[in-house]
């Protein structure tokens, strides 16, 4: 993915399927999924956007195009082939990275974005403590974690963004690997039908490896939501 457009890929895939379909949607655990998988497949936003265009022309030519497309889940196929389209046009090729340019986001946007999850994490875990003490633990740590980073930001150095994102990514896998050891099976399994109740008329549409990504980051997104816990990466910066 070139440049920053990384930090964008939702609010732009988004957007663009606001547009083809002509009328604004809520946001859905599933589509918001769907677009997680994508982005860490490697799908590339052009290829995302292209893929749509194509999903939605194949909509129109067909017996349904007659009814809106409810979902990106009908996207699927046609994004992941313009995915290893543009992966096979781009192979032999050096892709040479800017490495001057501006900083994408204000340092105090930064700042803000680790302080807000930081009050977050310390926040649930004083609530866990008393039931939950192994995984209060733990989100204290996260949150620990968080003040570290916001060490890096102090200095004068130009900020190394992919090094700060695997940081955070780190600590979001940690969270999710702690939360699913201590949810119960009465949520797990409530959460397992909402997914399954949401995938059913999408499963035949999407190959089996982009099942499993889109099954994980639904979960992972619902599990932070039932536990209140906030998403630590950059992409989630801007939402």
């Amino acid at each position: 993915m070139s440049g920053w457009n990384y930090f964008n890929y939702f609010t732009e895939i988004e957007e663009y399927f606001w547009k083809k379909r002509g009328t604004n949607l809520l946001v859905s655990p599933l589509d918001w999924a769907i677009v997680e998988a994508w982005q860490q497949a490697g799908v590339p936003l052009e290829a995302a956007l292209k893929g749509i265009d194509r999903a939605f022309e194949s909509h129109a030519r067909s017996r349904r195009g007659g009814r809106p497309m409810k979902s990106l889940a009908y996207c699927t196929d046609a994004v992941l082939e313009a995915a290893e389209e543009a992966q096979e046009a781009a192979a032999g090729r050096s892709i040479e990275l800017n490495q001057k340019k501006a900083e994408p986001f204000a340092r105090e946007a930064l700042q803000a974005h680790f302080e807000k999850n930081r009050q977050a994490l310390a926040a649930a875990a004083t609530k866990m403590a008393s039931e939950l003490p192994e995984l209060a633990e733990r989100l204290n740590e996260s949150a620990k974690s968080l003040e570290q980073c916001s060490v890096i930001l102090k200095s004068p150095a130009a900020i190394d963004l992919e090094d700060l994102e695997r940081r955070l990514t780190v600590l979001d896998d940690k969270i999710h690997a702690a939360i699913l050891q201590h949810a119960s099976e009465e949520l797990l399994l409530r959460l397992r039908r909402e997914m399954d109740s949401q995938l059913a008329m999408y499963r035949s549409k999407m190959r089996g490896e982009q099942i499993a990504l889109v099954e994980r980051q639904f979960l992972h997104k619902r599990l932070l939501e039932e536990f209140r816990l906030p998403r630590l990466s950059l992409f989630y910066l801007q939402h």
